[in-house]
């Protein structure tokens, strides 16, 4: 009974996470995956001990992120990407504008989670448009798309990246080595795509707001923050176990600014860390309970062939149930494969649902932060606008991608 009664859970949680809501009410994704680990604990599927122990519940990736999202509000709030954003203001035609946005964007979504990247920056790029009189649809796709890209070089760039990190085993240097240069030619095919399919848009001027006054920079907040960042450094050094610690070390350097230790708190997202927690939980019912009567050890169809199979299944899953619970699935098969295959399938399974975000406007975060940013201002990113760029894009940089796992093995 228990077997029928867990698939009935993670399957009912699973399809509302799919479609981002519950009919009839305004919960988003968070409050599903709670409901979700609710009824788990309501109908005895998992006990409350066994729920919330350290096999179940990955409290690493939590710790992970939450010290993350403590150190980029604090760089946020000191106030370094204001001074950042001015770098575009030396692009001195559309087509710089625009590859400096998808080179910024990469670049600094590799290591300060590409969210954020796109909650600072939108607004920004917008008064810059405007000021100069640029049309903002190609440069908006740039940022969704270069912060996309950019996240999957490292373990920091997104989510389901930091919960690789904290379970894979593979260091953060290795990482980066392994998954920078197919980000990295993977911004310059989104340059050149984009500047293609958008020639027109980037010739064409639309009516300029030469008044537009840059926004006030806030004073500089060093101290801290920066022992902050120099903190998390040890990211390149120390093993992947240490990751969480570092995390941690460095959030509490943070709150020794002068500001607020609220204002700074404000910066978490916590609606993404409990969307974490109640997937745990879900996801450790099922595997307990569903799992063991699949005969995973047995799927020679996908753990002979982890780079091409798993890239396939968790680019397709990843746009339909996003990328952060499509990844939790995937730690199961991984576990039962050879161990000389799991680093290559750990990659494979990052790259894959990072650059499977870039498929629909739907398929990330960061892509719905800069259509409900440029909304906001009066700017329309149409759903097909977006595919239009997002599809092809995407299987360009999973080809490169997989290529590159494939070919230049190091």
């Amino acid at each position: 009974m228990a077997y029928e009664l867990v698939l009935v859970v993670f399957l009912v949680t699973y399809v509302l996470l799919a479609v981002g809501r519950v009919p009839g009410l305004k919960t988003d994704r968070a409050g599903i995956a709670l409901l979700g680990a609710a009824a788990v604990l309501a109908l005895g599927l998992l006990s409350f001990e066994r729920a919330f122990s350290a096999e179940v519940m990955d409290y690493k990736t939590l710790v992970l992120l939450f010290g993350l999202m403590v150190v980029v509000g604090a760089v946020r709030l000191g106030g370094v990407f204001a001074r950042l954003e001015r770098l575009l203001r030396f692009a001195r035609s559309p087509h710089a504008l625009l590859a400096s946005t998808i080179a910024l964007a990469g670049l600094l979504s590799a290591f300060l989670v590409n969210d954020i990247i796109c909650v600072a920056f939108t607004p920004v790029l917008l008064a810059e448009c405007r000021r100069r009189g640029y049309d903002p649809l190609p440069h908006l796709l740039g940022l969704a798309t270069g912060s996309n890209i950019g996240s999957a070089a490292a373990i920091t760039g997104n989510p389901q990246n930091m919960y690789i990190g904290a379970n894979s085993g593979i260091d953060y240097l290795r990482f980066l080595l392994k998954l920078g240069p197919p980000a990295l030619l993977s911004l310059g095919v989104a340059f050149v795509l984009l500047a293609w399919l958008h020639r027109q848009r980037l010739r064409r001027l639309v009516a300029s707001s030469a008044h537009v006054a840059s926004p006030q920079l806030p004073p500089l907040q060093a101290g801290p923050v920066l022992w902050a960042c120099l903190a998390v450094l040890g990211f390149f050094v120390l093993p992947s176990a240490a990751l969480p610690i570092v995390a941690l070390g460095a959030a509490a350097l943070c709150f020794l600014r002068r500001g607020s230790p609220r204002e700074l708190l404000n910066e978490v997202d916590g609606s993404l860390l409990l969307l974490f927690a109640g997937l745990f939980i879900v996801v450790g019912a099922f595997r307990e309970q569903v799992l063991p009567h699949w005969g995973i050890p047995s799927w020679s169809w996908l753990q002979n062939d982890p780079l091409y199979a798993l890239s396939g299944l968790s680019a397709l899953l990843s746009n339909l149930v996003s990328n952060v619970p499509a990844v939790m699935l995937f730690r199961e098969v991984i576990d039962a494969m050879p161990a000389a295959q799991r680093e290559t399938a750990w990659l494979a399974l990052s790259l894959s649902s990072t650059l499977a975000g870039n498929l629909t406007l739907l398929g990330s975060i960061a892509n719905l932060i800069v259509a409900e940013g440029a909304r906001r201002e009066g700017v329309e990113i149409s759903f097909l606008a977006y595919a239009q760029f997002g599809v092809p894009l995407t299987l360009l940089t999973l080809a490169i991608g997989i290529g590159w796992l494939a070919l230049l093995p190091y």
